[in-house]
């Protein structure tokens, strides 16, 4: 049963991410009009750098479809987290009010590496 809900929060969880990276390059959703200025100031930082947004986009593309397979999970939580912490600290330091969210997203993340947690003692030996 457990692995059952696994499943399917790690298939939301991998859509979200997918939907994510997408509009990186499509930009489909809209920028809410009432951003902190301090995240608009990040964000328009990060537009700065040309390759760093569609590489973001990439990573959250790719890590969202291994994410979907339980065979290639484990690697799609590897791919997918340094994003994930640039995710907690823009809602730590710049725009708390999607912390909440955010939190909720790591948990996922965590429940995903803790219960492929016997795949990656491979890399630390």
């Amino acid at each position: 049963m457990k692995n059952k809900i696994l499943d399917i929060i790690s298939f939301i969880f991998s859509l979200l991410l997918i939907n994510g990276g997408l509009n990186k390059f499509l930009n489909y959703m809209p920028v809410p009009e009432d951003l902190p200025s301090e995240l608009l100031k990040d964000n328009t930082a990060l537009m700065e750098i040309e390759w760093l947004i569609p590489l973001v986009g990439l990573a959250e593309i790719v890590g969202g479809i291994l994410i979907a397979f339980p065979k290639t999970r484990a690697l799609g939580a590897l791919v997918i987290f340094p994003v994930m912490v640039g995710v907690l600290l823009t809602h730590i330091f710049v725009a708390p009010s999607g912390f909440p969210i955010a939190l909720v997203i790591w948990a996922v993340l965590v429940w995903i590496i803790y219960e492929n947690r016997k795949r990656y003692f491979h890399l630390m030996t």
